[in-house]
Parts: structure tokens; sequence; C-alpha cells
């Protein structure tokens, strides 16, 4: 299964204060954009979670996103099954596009599908809020506001026509 895992920008952002948590309460409008990493996920023979990525700047291990969502949602729904996964990256690291959150809300939909497990948006959103406040968000696409954290996503109507050119300096 390959699976398009978007990238996203910040309409606007209002921080609000600080929360009790540590992080800050906000109000965000978050659109997806065309701009996309290619994810593809196949069934392994065991129960092995393997990630490997074209890009080299990338750590590809357990720390990664994606590796982290698949073994949270192989831990959660205690799935014996395994898979490999691979990424073809476009969206840049580090640049505030959501490029890790994406590709883990993508690893928990696709494997949700490749497992059969059958748990609904919601439950995945719930499993993507531990991972990252972007993650929800990443379930859900196109034009939504962010509330709390970040993370807790409304769709909004979406805009008629808005053009969009990204410049990401070196």
């Amino acid at each position: 299964m390959n699976i398009k895992s978007f990238a996203k920008i910040n309409l606007g952002l209002e921080v609000i204060g600080k929360r009790e948590d540590g992080y800050h309460e906000v109000r965000t409008l978050l659109q997806t954009v065309s701009l996309h990493d290619v994810l593809e996920f196949r069934p392994t023979p065991d129960d092995r979670i393997i990630l490997a990525g074209d890009d080299r700047t990338i750590s590809w291990g357990r720390d990664n996103l994606i590796f982290r969502a698949a073994l949270l949602l192989k831990e959660r729904v205690r799935v014996s099954k395994g898979v490999e996964i691979r990424v073809a990256k476009a969206i840049p690291p580090g640049k505030g596009l959501g490029g890790g959150s994406s590709n883990a809300a993508m690893t928990l939909y696709a494997l949700n599908e490749i497992w059969g497990l059958g748990l609904k948006k919601e439950a995945l959103i719930d499993l993507g809020k531990t991972l990252g406040a972007d993650v929800p968000f990443f379930l859900e696409g196109g034009l939504c506001l962010g509330t709390g954290r970040g993370d807790d996503i409304a769709p909004v109507n979406e805009l008629k026509s808005l053009f969009c050119l990204l410049v990401m300096p070196e």
C-alpha cells in the first residue's frame, strides 16, 4: 500500500497563554498542501517493524515518529504482525511543514487498514495526540482550526481558492 503524506502550513497562529502542563494554549488555522512524502507499507512474515527512507539526514531508527507510531499501535491493540515501511521524502525536515507528524498520522491510518484493526478515526486521533500536537490534524486533513495544544481539531469550510508559494531558503 502506498500513501501520500501531505505537508501543512499554518495560515494563522494565536498564542493565548501558557498551560499548566507546560504547553502553550493556541488557536491555529492549518491547511494541508500538495507537497507530500510517499510512504510504502508492506506486511512482513514476522512481527518486526522495518523502517527505511531515502533522506540520509533523518534517523530511521526507533526514535523516528513513523516507527513510534507503528510501535504504539502494535502495542495498544496487541498486534503480532509486522510491517516494512519505506519513505520517499519530499517534505524538507525541520521547516515547520509537519512532515514527521504527517508521516506518523499516515502510519496509524495505513496500519489500521493493513492489519484490519477497524479502529475509528477518533481512536486514531487519540493515539496521535500521544505522539505530537500536529498528528491529529493530519488524520483529518484539509482546512482545520486547532485549539488547546493545537491537537483539538475541527474542520473548517474550505476556502474558495488560495494560492500559496512556499519558499524554503537553504
